[in-house]
């Protein structure tokens, strides 16, 4: 589930902070700090799933107590239950993988009782709620639907999630969000076929879950000579080599790395990597600078005979 794509992005962004806190910040610290921050990552995937499951359960209590009360209304005394009895929702709430992570990581929202008031309330008056609610359509494709168009329509938009993740973890962004909120999305088609493996693993194979600290222990070691490497094809380009900024340097020495680490990782797809996470990182001109630095690159490492690959 954490793909390359992100775990590129983590290395970076821990590479960065990296070389602002040297030497007081150890490489060993600098690794487990990477770590931590995929862990997170992973969290985060694992909280999302779990919102549908604590706001189902206060829409439960809220009508629980109307019908309760001294003199309940007709439609107090007879709820639509539609929503309480989402199928997709009882399939999280009983599924024991996530429970038993939840219950390891202290997975809950219910700390944060105004958030998930106003969740709710977003919830139940968007007009998603009130088509389902009034939908004669009653299964379990339908109740998968509703909660993913709710995530990408209502929740993930909302400026109190965004509120609420900054505060529960520095190691959240809204990238993290919106990219954890389309494999939940996932998560939940997967649910509604059956699907027994329907709960992404943190990493798909071996090699991914080794990936992130090889990359950043690769551009560590090997940044001595790719920055004089960065530095001879940016005077030979007649740019300022004291003018580049950090981000970019850290993201063509992590570029550099990989191409000269990992065999089977296609020169294009390393390449069209951290261009775009120069366009998304850095300054303006940033992707344009680092697309044409590594393309010069890659001609000067064939023919030193450092890169071989495609």
């Amino acid at each position: 589930m954490i793909n390359r794509v992100l775990i590129r992005t983590k290395v970076v962004q821990n590479l960065y902070s990296y070389m602002l806190t040297r030497p007081e910040r150890t490489l060993d610290n600098a690794l487990k700090d990477l770590d931590k921050c995929l862990d997170k990552t992973y969290e985060l995937y694992h909280y999302l799933l779990r919102l549908p499951v604590e706001l189902t359960h206060i829409q439960e209590m809220r009508i629980d107590e109307a019908r309760n009360k001294y003199l309940p209304t007709e439609e107090e005394r007879n709820p639509n239950m539609k929503f309480i009895d989402n199928r997709l929702v009882a399939a999280i709430a009983s599924n024991e993988q996530l429970q038993q992570f939840a219950d390891d990581h202290t997975i809950t929202w219910n700390d944060d009782p105004i958030f998930e008031r106003l969740m709710l309330e977003k919830v139940i008056n968007s007009d998603l709620y009130k088509d389902y609610m009034s939908d004669r359509e009653n299964d379990m494709t339908a109740d998968s639907m509703l909660w993913q168009q709710l995530m990408k329509q209502v929740i993930l938009p909302d400026e109190n999630m965004a509120d609420s993740i900054e505060q529960r973890s520095l190691f959240w962004t809204e990238d993290d969000m919106d990219l954890m909120g389309q494999f939940v999305c996932k998560t939940f088609r997967r649910l509604a076929e059956g699907d027994d493996e329907a709960i992404l693993p943190m990493f798909k194979d071996e090699e991914d879950s080794s990936f992130g600290k090889e990359l950043f222990s690769a551009t560590v070691m090997q940044m001595p000579q790719n920055n004089e490497l960065i530095d001879e094809l940016v005077l030979d380009s007649r740019w300022d080599k004291d003018r580049i900024v950090l981000m970019d340097r850290i993201i063509m020495c992590t570029a550099l790395a990989e191409l000269c680490t990992f065999d089977k990782i296609p020169t294009a797809v390393t390449l069209n990597e951290y261009i775009e996470l120069a366009k998304n990182f850095s300054t303006a001109g940033s992707g344009q600078f680092v697309n044409g630095i590594l393309n010069n690159a890659v001609k000067l490492l064939r023919k030193q005979g450092k890169i071989f690959k495609s």
